[in-house]
């Protein structure tokens, strides 16, 4: 098996790999640590599996998922994250990820995830299976405006109400400042609030920041 891991963070690299060559034999594992990294192995490599972290430094991993699925569509991603699963899985899964766990889960079930994203599946755990159940009954009218953003403007959103500045923010995405202020100013005319504070709150009231 060639498995490509993505993580900005060597130590989760180093201990995703251990976990893949204790459980499968003769595992040829590459590393990226960015997200241009992932795009450009994934494309140029043969993989079996992708297994990719959502929050990178310049492209996100939801960037990079899009790129290696438009690239490779039939290779399966797996994407693992320390988000939680109701902030970034179905966004992930919309746009082609096989899979969607948190890093906190990893140990114990990274090993049947990647076994039944081999095998053809996807990969949910039983709160989000019965999540995205509920979203599916859920008419239109009646979903959230974070739900509405774009994959970027909700990244923008979530930096936002964390404390980061559009500076800092514009940095991470290696972006310009009047980009992320374009961002934040479409977020606010989506979600009919008026400032950053309002922002704070609203991922609050809804279970987006802790």
């Amino acid at each position: 098996m060639k498995a490509l891991i993505a993580d900005d963070h060597a130590v989760v690299r180093r201990g995703l790999k251990q976990i893949l060559d204790d459980y499968f034999p003769n595992v040829d594992v590459g590393e990226a640590s960015t997200g241009e990294a992932a795009i450009e192995l994934a494309k140029d490599g043969e993989w079996d599996i992708v297994v990719l972290d959502i929050s990178m430094p310049g492209r996100s991993g939801l960037d990079a998922l899009k790129e290696i699925k438009k690239s490779k569509p039939n290779l399966p991603v797996l994407v693992l994250s320390i988000h939680p699963e109701d902030q970034f899985a179905t966004r992930a899964l919309r746009a082609g990820a096989s899979g969607y766990m948190t890093k906190e889960t990893a140990p114990d079930e990274l090993v049947n995830a990647i076994n039944k994203v081999l095998g053809g599946g996807k990969y949910v755990s039983a709160a989000l299976a019965e999540k995205l159940a509920a979203d599916l009954e859920n008419d239109r009218a009646g979903v959230p405006p974070h739900q509405r953003l774009s994959d970027r403007e909700y990244e923008v959103l979530l930096l936002i109400a964390t404390g980061h500045t559009i500076s800092e923010i514009a940095e991470r995405f290696a972006l310009s400042v009047k980009t992320i202020s374009t961002y934040r100013t479409r977020i606010l005319e989506k979600t009919s609030l008026k400032s950053n504070a309002d922002l704070v709150r609203y991922a609050i009231m809804h279970g987006l920041i802790e």
